[in-house]
């Protein structure tokens, strides 16, 4: 059955990240009446502020996109933050979901919940089949504990709990500090810098040859309403576009969007993570969705997203 949305009350927890945003931008198209809350109203890792916020919100549906995100980098320097964090956002909003009687939540989780050696392109039971990537295992387990949390509501309270995985994204109102950033972000952010400056080159950490999927963010949040309107299931379902690209050749195509004329550098003391990592598309496709923005057309936007931002001084 189709939920609709119509003059719902939706809560789209992390409304300020680049997906939350993408969502909220999404649902304008639905009838319903979004509803968003900062950190200064309530800190999600604080169970007594979610249980008192969600009590007087009285959300009909959730977006979980709320999460302390990071690259590479980030997750191996911060393996406590990334466990804890997201462990507590998870559990905070599920079990205020559950005693405020919220019609259907969508649970947010990552591509990065797939053992590194899964095999390609990876279906969703695949899960658990194998060992985590080591440098962002903190932050799978916790996005593994928040997706089984909504099936045992499901399986416990008959909550219309769902769960999604998207791929790696990117978009407006993405993260480019290049210590904290995702590896497409980190490459417009050096091209452009290496650009401004002259540089003859720019540096890519590993070797390169590792290939990833990627998804514009808006892709993604129309896939996340199609979702919560027309899916209702224990398992988990991939987001992503069902295509990868290698990183030395999406480093090819960031600088050209750029117009960076430099030499691309690969730094081998640097680790390149798991080797591939391409998602099965199959199950939302035979559901009926697929996504509208091509990579080199969804780069050419972010890039003017980050022009328009970084002159302003608000992308990071």
């Amino acid at each position: 059955m189709t939920f609709e949305l119509t003059n719902k009350r939706v809560y789209v927890a992390g409304h300020r990240g680049m997906v939350g945003s993408a969502v909220v931008r999404r649902l304008a198209a639905d009838g319903c009446e979004v509803i968003t809350a900062g950190r200064d109203v309530v800190d999600l890792k604080r169970q007594a502020e979610v249980e008192a916020f969600m009590a007087d919100a009285k959300p009909d549906a959730i977006v979980m996109a709320a999460a302390k995100v990071g690259g590479i980098l980030a997750n191996d320097t911060y393996p406590a933050d990334f466990l804890y964090d997201n462990l507590l956002i998870g559990a905070n909003i599920t079990q205020a979901a559950f005693e405020n009687g919220v019609q259907k939540m969508l649970f947010l989780g990552s591509s990065c919940i797939y053992p590194k050696m899964a095999p390609q392109p990876i279906t969703e039971d695949a899960l658990l089949t194998g060992p985590l990537e080591p440098t962002n295992e903190w932050y799978a387990i916790a996005k593994i504990a928040g997706l089984k949390l909504a099936q045992a509501y499901r399986k416990q309270h008959g909550c219309d709990f769902i769960s999604a995985m998207p791929t790696n994204l990117y978009g407006p109102g993405d993260n480019f500090d290049l210590k904290s950033s995702h590896v497409l972000p980190a490459l417009i952010r050096k091209a452009h810098q290496a650009k401004e400056r002259g540089d003859a080159t720019i540096t890519i950490w590993g070797t390169g040859s590792p290939r990833r999927e990627f998804l514009h963010a808006d892709d993604c949040a129309d896939a996340l309403v199609f979702l919560l309107k027309t899916y209702s299931g224990h398992e988990h379902v991939n987001v992503g576009s069902g295509e990868d690209i290698s990183i030395l050749d999406l480093s090819k195509m960031v600088c050209e969007v750029v117009g960076f004329e430099g030499e691309i550098e690969r730094d081998l003391t640097k680790p390149d993570g798991t080797p591939r990592k391409l998602m099965s598309a199959d199950v939302l496709r035979d559901m009926g969705w697929s996504p509208r923005i091509g990579l080199r057309e969804g780069v050419e936007q972010t890039y003017q997203w980050f022009l328009a931002n970084a002159a302003r001084g608000t992308a990071a």
